[in-house]
């Protein structure tokens, strides 16, 4: 009994002292979650607002204009296609590089994804300048490759060369998502299933693609969702002149002729909620890889 009463104050003063520190951790992080709000929740529910207001009255009349509206489906669907496409591109060197990493030496690998990881963040304007000078009608490659009668027929400033700057900051982005899926795979797997009699394709068809194919089809979606909401890159390059979604939403704000913010609101809606079907299906996917690679 004495015993028990002499533990009786130190179980009672841990109680306290865990609730000081709870409470400690809640303050730090008190500061993130009112800036959260702010400028992602807050900016969120005012656009959410206005699409469903036409004037003045709740409606879905925004959206449905935007559905209907062939160039805005138009700037849609050239949306999805250079994203797609970009994103496929991306996906498959990205997955080269990543297994080339795999099976090169430490010291090539951490140069290569300390490369990766700055390349991944050159975009935007930069980007785009850094190609109009490489690239351009006047830029030092176009002009050697033309010497050459190379590329005669090829314009950066067209849907070709946007495709080409999506792909190229797609790359360093899927080598980073997709390399530690690769170096996950083990040496004496691919050894005891070439003991068991299968070839190096049987070894990828049975065993090393179905361990990898979450982590692929997760880093296609983010790669998806990375094409589909750039807009610095693509308004630098081809000033608004390009049809897409992104651009389309700009002008709608901040144009010079035809102002719609209602409109770009639920445009804007529609383009948050498939980048949330993506993320939604990434999520999906990052539950399933640990289980697969068990």
């Amino acid at each position: 009994m004495l015993s028990l009463l002499s533990r009786a104050p130190a179980s009672a003063l841990r109680l306290p002292r865990l609730e000081r520190s709870q409470l400690a951790c809640a303050l730090a992080v008190l500061p993130f979650v009112v800036l959260f709000g702010l400028f992602q929740l807050a900016p969120l529910a005012w656009v959410a607002v206005n699409s469903l207001l036409v004037d003045g009255q709740w409606s879905l009349g925004h959206y449905r204009e935007a559905l209907s509206s062939p160039f805005m489906r138009q700037a849609l669907g050239n949306s999805l296609w250079v994203s797609v496409l970009s994103s496929l591109i991306g996906l498959v060197i990205a997955a080269i590089g990543s297994y080339a990493l795999y099976r090169s030496g430490s010291r090539l690998r951490e140069w290569v994804l300390a490369f990766a990881s700055m390349t991944s963040n050159f975009s935007g304007v930069p980007l785009a300048f850094a190609f109009i000078i490489l690239l351009g009608f006047n830029g030092s490659l176009s002009l050697l490759l033309r010497k050459f009668g190379l590329a005669d027929d090829f314009n950066l400033y067209s849907t070709q060369g946007l495709l080409l700057i999506y792909s190229y900051f797609q790359i360093p982005l899927g080598v980073l998502l997709l390399y530690p899926a690769f170096d996950a795979l083990r040496d004496d797997w691919q050894a005891a299933a070439a003991l068991l009699g299968a070839s190096r394709w049987g070894f990828w068809r049975q065993i090393g693609l179905p361990l990898l194919w979450p982590a692929l089809a997760g880093t296609f979606l983010i790669l998806l969702a990375n094409a589909m909401g750039a807009y610095a890159t693509a308004y630098a390059l081809t000033s608004g002149n390009l049809n897409l979604l992104t651009i389309r939403i700009a002008s709608l704000v901040a144009g010079d002729i035809y102002l719609e913010p209602q409109l770009a609101s639920a445009l804007a809606m529609l383009l948050v909620g498939m980048l949330a079907l993506t993320a939604a299906v990434n999520q999906w996917l990052l539950r399933r890889r640990p289980n697969a690679l068990d």
